[in-house]
């Protein structure tokens, strides 16, 4: 680790929601990967096996992103909001309404939001690399 990555600072919030992203991501994943869609059906949610892998695969993309984040890593926000979009695009698709589809974009949104909160002088998107 050089001494820039060392010497910068993460507000409490932020890291409280990336280790929430990484934990979430990491389960969702497993569990996407694991179950079986008719798991799924009895919730009112009908997906394919195809669909189950698929997020289960961008699940643990978003996992590598927010690994990215928690070593300030700017690419990874925006690799976190282009999949926060791909989710939207794909919850369209899969029957959802514009509303419940949108709703997906609402992490990226507060990702940023926290990102500006700042420890001593500098936001956490200042120190993002």
């Amino acid at each position: 680790m050089n001494d820039d990555t060392a010497q910068k600072k993460r507000h409490g919030c932020l890291t409280a929601w990336l280790i929430m992203m990484i934990i979430g991501n990491a389960l969702g994943s497993f569990a996407y990967l694991i179950l079986e869609p008719n798991v799924l059906a009895k919730e009112d949610i009908i997906m394919t096996k195809e669909q189950m892998v698929l997020l289960g695969i961008l699940g643990f993309i978003n996992l590598s992103f927010a690994i990215g984040l928690w070593y300030w890593k700017k690419w990874a926000f925006y690799g976190f909001a282009l999949s926060g979009f791909l989710m939207f695009i794909t919850n369209l698709n899969m029957g959802m309404d514009f509303v419940s589809s949108a709703l997906g974009m609402v992490g990226v949104m507060l990702l940023f939001s926290i990102l500006q909160m700042k420890q001593g002088e500098t936001s956490g998107w200042d120190n993002l690399e």
